[in-house]
């Protein structure tokens, strides 16, 4: 037996569920749980995987999980009005149609690679799938580090916005009262406690709470939408809202201006890719997967887009409600008492944003902490030996609690420096991207050469480092190469954009420090990666 799979194989790891079918024809619909349990298990293991998790979700489950991670209209009425200042409403609309079109392309893509290869790794799963031999290993290494560390910027992130929220909402029913640091700190404590006890439960419960979260997510909607514009008078002409461009940030030309604020719009539009590092959690996950990936991106991006195009005609004063933003950190808060004036109705609409981000704490908090096991499992970060271990009903706790501790250490630069922690909470879309625009582009090298991805053949599939073929869901051609195309296209412009800052000129509280945060973990992976991972990482170890 290998160090790896003795290192996998220890009796902490977990009790495993050995499917015994050796080929086995994968279905979307039909037959028992347990057969499709079974079925799952048989696709895992010829990854090279051993099923270790328990598959709860289904697809309405894990739809709503992924909705309530993407967190779309709601996050939207953050991001909105401080996108004013570079475009205006015209500039908030278009640039959220590109987005969300570019969006679309990007997790098409992600859904393709999730069908061939639905493991809880994602992206460096693919990679080490995708890669040439040369370069594969480091390829694999780099990808899961960007990764991970998104996905626990992610986590505090939520966090953040939770608890200043609470403390918005709490300036809005009480203007006498001043927000602190340590008392943002220790309310995002409370809900990322919160959200660790819900995902320290079981897999099953986790999945039912999900699917109610995706009633609420819908019915909340509504329940803001309809206040929001009914009760707002007047609302703002057509033409100022479809037509009007606003350079406050100081560029030279109006279009600068627009790209500019651009990647602030792209924010409301990740984290669907959630639903990949539950993979192993979900039955009929080559095809559920990546169904859940386009369900959720066109069902939140409607949302998002109705939301937007609400909120543009009903803010009548930009100034007031930036205005407001210092002290009630979210302009919308603003928007909403102008709205239906009235302190308790526009506290009541807030409590529904806040419900359901809440809720998007949970669903980030379990998706991040598979992401750390993962790269555990496979003997990628300090501690592996501990990280991996599952509870007694097969669920990583160590790593959701890891994961708490990462975001509470985190969270205390908050005490020190407001700056310091925005530059951490931006890495997110550096981070992400860089991992998807990587997939894109070995998929699409692999696309163009003959013989390099190999049908799908439903019952014989043989995935390895040496061979792969399309999983069950994918782009019919040349439509799928396209597209592949475009998402490269849009990542690239998007990671460009998303390291400019806000205005000009810039002064130390205003700059983007996510080029020096994100450059930072790159350089720090790569020197780690040669001076010793290089020596114990071996990408995706095969237990099987």
């Amino acid at each position: 037996m290998s160090k790896e799979e003795e290192f996998l194989d220890r009796p902490w790891a977990g009790p495993t569920t050995t499917a015994t079918a050796t080929s086995v024809t994968l279905t979307a619909n039909g037959g028992s749980s347990r057969s499709k349990s079974l079925d799952d298990d048989a696709y895992l293991q010829r990854l090279g995987k051993k099923p270790r998790l328990n598959r709860s979700f289904g697809f309405m489950s894990i739809l709503g999980f992924s909705c309530s991670a993407l967190l779309s209209w709601e996050g939207v009425l953050v991001t909105s009005v401080p996108a004013l200042l570079n475009g205006g409403p015209a500039g908030v609309i278009y640039g959220f149609l590109i987005n969300w079109a570019g969006t679309i392309s990007v997790y098409t893509v992600l859904a393709e690679l999730a069908s061939i290869a639905p493991t809880t790794g994602g992206q460096y799963h693919w990679v080490a799938i995708l890669a040439p031999e040369s370069c594969r290993n480091f390829l694999v290494y780099i990808t899961a580090w960007l990764t991970t560390i998104a996905w626990q910027a992610m986590g505090v992130s939520c966090g953040y916005l939770t608890a200043t929220l609470i403390q918005g909402i709490v300036v809005l029913a009480n203007p006498s009262y001043t927000p602190t640091a340590w008392q943002t700190v220790l309310l995002l404590w409370a809900v990322m406690l919160f959200a660790v006890v819900i995902n320290s439960t079981t897999s099953r419960a986790l999945a039912r709470v999900e699917g109610l979260v995706l009633i609420l997510h819908l019915a909340g909607f509504f329940g803001v939408l309809i206040p929001l514009v009914y009760f707002t008078e007047p609302h703002n002409d057509p033409q100022m809202v479809f037509t009007t461009f606003i350079n406050e940030g100081g560029w030279s030309t109006q279009a600068l201006s627009f790209f500019v604020g651009f990647p602030t719009l792209a924010s409301s539009l990740i984290g669907a890719d959630c639903a990949v590092h539950m993979s192993e959690e979900i039955q009929s996950a080559a095809v559920v997967v990546p169904r859940a990936l386009m369900y959720t991106v066109f069902i939140n991006g409607s949302l998002a887009f109705a939301m937007i195009i609400a909120l543009m005609f009903c803010l009548t004063d930009l100034e007031a409600a930036l205005g407001a933003s210092q002290t009630m950190f979210y302009p919308f808060l603003h928007v909403f008492y102008a709205a239906v004036g009235s302190t308790t109705g526009a506290c009541l609409m807030a409590g529904v944003v806040l419900v359901l981000a809440i809720a998007s704490s949970v669903s980030l908090y379990a998706s991040a902490s598979r992401m750390l096991w993962s790269f555990s499992r496979d003997r990628g970060l300090p501690f592996s030996q501990y990280l991996v271990r599952l509870s007694s009903n097969n669920l990583p706790v160590v790593a959701i609690l890891a994961t708490l501790t990462i975001t509470m250490v985190l969270s205390l630069i908050a005490l020190g420096s407001a700056v310091a922690l925005s530059a951490i909470l931006s890495l997110v879309i550096a981070a992400l991207y860089s991992s998807y625009l990587l997939v894109c582009v070995l998929l699409l090298w692999r696309r163009v050469t003959p013989g390099g991805i190999q049908p799908h053949i439903s019952g014989s599939d043989i995935i390895d480092l040496g061979y792969l073929s399309w999983g069950q869901w994918r782009i019919p051609e040349p439509f799928g190469t396209i597209n592949n195309v475009v998402a490269i296209l849009y990542s690239i412009v998007l990671l460009f954009w998303s390291f400019w800052p806000q205005t000009t000129p810039t002064t130390v509280e205003t700059a983007n420090w996510s080029i020096l945060v994100f450059g930072g973990v790159v350089i720090f992976s790569v020197v780690w990666y040669f001076v010793r991972a290089r020596h114990f990482f071996k990408g995706p170890i095969k237990e099987v």
